[in-house]
């Protein structure tokens, strides 16, 4: 024998195994997980888009300590399947939103949970159970019956009960299959039925005592002796007896002495009554038969076993993963009463919240998105392509800041930061937002602070702060700044604060906080844009920035001819000064600038944006 076959015969071998200790957890498959229920827990391990296993685990009421009517015979098979079905459908529509069909309350959910204090999740889960039996009923109870009534309804017929009964069971019998068939076909529903197979697998394998990994896992099969599909056959099958039963006695007393309607409705009205009976005898059944492996309760399990093969699929590793997490789960909680309860980490699909930023403030552009998104994630823009989802806490914090850009208003002010030199300070409308191309100023200034072994820096027009702040951070420099906006300021202070550098922030005009004092370096970003352009700009900047940061006067150069009458005295002999100026300035700038030593640097875009004019000693 070639050690192949002896594999494959210890394979078959474990795999009809006798079981060696026997569990009462039983499970379900979900949307890309699988639910497991204990003796006095339940745990649903699911696996997010991102690839990551969440789990939400609770505390169940011991069946034990029910009150002993619930504890009945054939009573408890009813009780237990109500309570399973609400349980496996709201965790049903849990998971669907754990991995990734995520949809948002509603106005009519808000309302409801704020006026009657419900979850309206629980109102959810009612009503698609409501609508899921109703729909069970319609197909395998009312149709059956109904397509028997037309049959029966053909002269020539015959309308023996018997025979009425058999073709009920027949109709019962092919929609059954045809149903589990028909949905067979459904991709998303093949996958359920491979978690399916997952979860038999794993109780398998814990029942056969191996040890739990997905190597022992693997190995098992696919069908278990308590599947709910095995169930449903046995209910399907008592359905016919007991509505064989039916059909004979309400034929025996005459209840049947109508016109064909309503013979129809009796029929189907007290069909409708015995049905908890015909669940309560199943469960019995399917209790009874997996307590042992004889041969005679294997043929007795077979039809259901044999249908098992429709609804369950050879699991991957990955699926036998989530189910060995489920499990674990389930019996640890069972033992140890001390275990917390666990909450899933609902995610959001990062698409739907893109989509979301987009309908809440229209003016977002993609660029926005991406900084939303990585502020409320702490992920870098370039980490946020290989993110497909985000948490719910992540995507509401995301909305909060759309929300602030509904009205048009820039996503620095949104956020309350801007990044400046690899520094986040913060912003406001009472100051501008620090631009790109004013790092390439700040790095001037601190070239000019380096090669000086040390200066003193004096920042004209400050606003935030920022060129201050990065040549304090950056160099050794003793800075000082000015604003005549007392709110501008204070932010400028805070940032220093924040950013943990020290910086002299003083409020004024210009060079009247310094009236005294000279500097090495003195720099500015001053307004430089004609008021007659002020209204061509962009309409974030227009209407959201302050103009006295923008206005320039009518040509956008009287801060420069402030700058120009007042810097040779706040000089020291050498110093220099560097200032940003706009478009088509540079020419006038150096004309006014004429007595000192200037040069103009271009921006990374090719164009004059620099000014360095050295005092001439």
């Amino acid at each position: 024998m070639s050690k192949t076959e002896s594999a494959a015969g210890a394979e078959k071998k474990l795999k009809q195994g006798k079981i060696v200790r026997r569990t009462s957890i039983g499970g379900q498959a979900v949307i890309e997980g699988v639910m497991m229920k204990g003796r006095t827990s339940v745990a649903t391990a699911v696996r997010t888009e991102a690839g990551e296993i969440t789990v939400e685990s609770r505390r169940t009421k011991d069946p034990a300590k029910r009150s002993l009517f619930l504890r009945l015979p054939f009573v408890r098979g009813v009780v237990n399947l109500v309570s399973q079905l609400y349980m496996g459908v709201g965790i049903l529509m849990r998971s669907a939103e754990v991995f990734g069909d995520y949809a948002e309350p509603t106005k009519f959910d808000k309302w409801v949970a704020k006026k009657f204090k419900l979850n309206p999740m629980h109102i959810l889960t009612t009503v698609s159970l409501v609508l899921g039996l109703a729909l069970a009923v319609g197909l395998f109870v009312f149709l059956p019956n109904f397509l028997t009534g037309l049959i029966f309804e053909i002269p020539g017929t015959n309308d023996h009960p018997a025979l009425l009964s058999l073709c009920e069971a027949a109709f019962m019998l092919v929609i059954f299959i045809g149903y589990i068939l028909s949905i067979t076909l459904m991709k998303d529903i093949r996958r359920v039925f491979m978690y399916h197979g997952a979860e038999h697998k794993v109780i398998s394998c814990y029942e056969h005592g191996l040890d739990l990994t997905v190597e022992n896992a693997r190995k098992m099969r696919t069908e278990h002796s308590r599947c709910g599909t095995t169930f449903m056959f046995f209910v399907v099958a008592v359905s016919i007896i007991v509505f064989a039963l039916v059909n004979w006695m309400l034929d025996a007393i005459g209840w049947t002495d109508f016109d064909s309607v309503v013979n129809a409705l009796v029929r189907l009205a007290v069909k409708l009554l015995f049905l908890p009976v015909v669940a309560g005898i199943s469960y019995e059944i399917l209790k009874f038969l997996a307590k042992s492996d004889c041969l005679l309760f294997r043929i007795l399990r077979a039809p259901g076993m044999l249908l098992q093969k429709l609804t369950t699929r050879q699991p991957t590793d990955d699926m036998l993963e989530v189910s060995l997490t489920a499990f674990k789960t389930v019996l640890a909680m069972d033992e140890d009463e001390s275990i917390p309860e666990r909450s899933f980490e609902f995610t959001v699909p990062t698409e739907f919240a893109r989509k979301r930023i987009a309908e809440i403030a229209p003016s977002a552009d993609e660029s926005d998105k991406d900084w939303i998104l990585a502020e409320v994630t702490g992920r870098r823009r370039s980490e946020l392509a290989s993110a497909k989802s985000v948490t719910k806490e992540q995507f509401e914090a995301a909305k909060k800041i759309a929300e602030k850009m509904k009205d048009g208003t820039p996503l620095q002010y949104a956020l309350g930061n801007a990044e400046f030199y690899g520094i986040r300070l913060a912003v406001n409308p009472a100051v501008l937002i620090p631009r790109p191309e004013t790092e390439e100023l700040a790095e001037k200034v601190i070239e000019e602070t380096k090669k000086r072994g040390g200066a003193k820096v004096l920042d004209l027009c400050t606003g935030s702060g920022a060129i201050a702040i990065a040549a304090a951070k950056n160099s050794p420099a003793d800075v000082t700044a000015t604003d005549v906006s007392a709110a501008a300021a204070e932010v400028a202070r805070a940032n220093a604060l924040s950013a943990g550098v020290k910086v002299r922030v003083l409020t004024g005009d210009m060079f009247a906080p310094v009236a005294e004092e000279k500097f090495d370096v003195i720099v500015s970003n001053p307004p430089y844009i004609p008021t007659a352009d002020i209204r061509t700009l962009d309409e974030k900047v227009r209407a959201f920035e302050p103009v006295s940061a923008l206005d320039g006067g009518a040509d956008g150069l009287d801060f420069y001819r402030v700058i120009a009458a007042e810097a040779g005295v706040h000089l020291t002999e050498g110093g220099v000064l560097l200032l940003e100026f706009g478009e088509g300035q540079a020419d006038a700038l150096k004309e006014m600038f004429a007595k000192y030593a200037t040069e103009v640097y271009t921006d990374m875009q090719g164009a004059e944006r620099i000014l360095r004019a050295e005092k001439k000693q």
